[in-house]
């Protein structure tokens, strides 16, 4: 099937709306923001009443040499500023971009960490609370982003993007879905994003859900895209990265989806209005632990 495309990081084909796409062209690939989808989750800021100031948001991201990756963090600290006005927000990377958490991290006393991690791997485990302990931080660290329903909203909000009538049970029920994460030597990690698939398949009705890893294990997106047009009720494929920004391993996921001639590709989740909601709720969570502890300890 053949769909007008963008490539990631560039601008829009030149040809028109009406204009008919090359039969060998790349999967249509969505870009722009749609209205926010309604859910009954956890509103911004909704935290239990709190005796203290609410702590400043730091939020921390691992960096990439890719000027897109940090772009897309500060578009995502500028929608966690729109819903809430009144809370202090900050960014830092634990490599390749500035500041470093060890600039940030000292003078934000009283601040809660959001990790910008969709998964508890390595980073999260590790390199995160290396990087406070030699930064001298103790501010704590919230909880990662996933797993969450506001991540299967994103994601259908970037599918949706492509093209894909995500709204239609029909659809949903002829289409089979690649998961593509960026993949992990933590096998917990992978067995999560495993669960996240499951559970999209199984709140959403799609006719199938495999993941892919664009690194560190297999299967790879093209034997995903393979396995899935081997299950009888899918008619349509559709790649859907499971990854926060732009940079070498959504590139890779997304050339290896062309090559594999999937019907539709999505752009990263990058700057999806569900994910600045879920930083806030994770802030949120954190912020009453904190002050539940401090209670117990007084």
């Amino acid at each position: 099937m053949a769909h007008r495309t963008t490539t990631p990081g560039h601008p829009a084909s030149p040809q028109g709306r009406g204009a008919r796409p090359h039969p060998l062209s790349p999967p249509r690939q969505g870009h722009g923001e749609l209205r926010a989808a309604e859910g009954h989750h956890p509103q911004p800021g909704t935290a239990p009443a709190r005796r203290t100031p609410v702590p400043p948001l730091l939020l921390l991201a691992h960096g990439s040499r890719d000027p897109r990756h940090a772009a897309t963090v500060e578009a995502l600290a500028d929608a966690v500023r729109a819903l809430a006005p009144h809370l202090p927000v900050t960014t830092a990377y634990l490599d390749h971009c500035a500041p470093r958490i060890a600039q940030v991290a000292p003078r934000l006393t009283g601040a809660i960490a959001v990790p910008l991690l969709l998964n508890r791997a390595f980073h999260a485990k590790h390199d995160i609370p290396a990087a406070l302990r030699a930064a001298g931080s103790p501010i704590p660290v919230a909880d990662v982003l996933g797993p969450s329903p506001l991540l299967l909203a994103a994601l259908d909000r970037r599918l949706a993007e492509t093209g894909l009538d995500v709204a239609d049970p029909a659809v949903r029920a002829r289409t089979g879905v690649v998961l593509a994460a960026a993949g992990s030597s933590d096998p917990a990690a992978n067995a999560t994003t495993r669960a996240v698939a499951a559970e999209w398949r199984r709140t959403r009705g799609w006719a199938a859900v495999t993941t892919a890893y664009a690194s560190a294990t297999t299967p790879t997106v093209p034997d995903a895209l393979a396995e899935l047009r081997a299950v009888p009720a899918v008619r349509t494929t559709a790649v859907a990265p499971y990854l926060l920004a732009p940079g070498l391993l959504p590139d890779r996921i997304a050339t290896a989806a062309t090559a594999a001639a999937t019907d539709h590709l999505a752009p990263v989740l990058g700057a999806a209005p569900e994910l600045a909601r879920l930083l806030l709720t994770r802030h949120a969570e954190a912020a009453a632990t904190t002050d539940a502890t401090a209670a117990r300890t007084a």
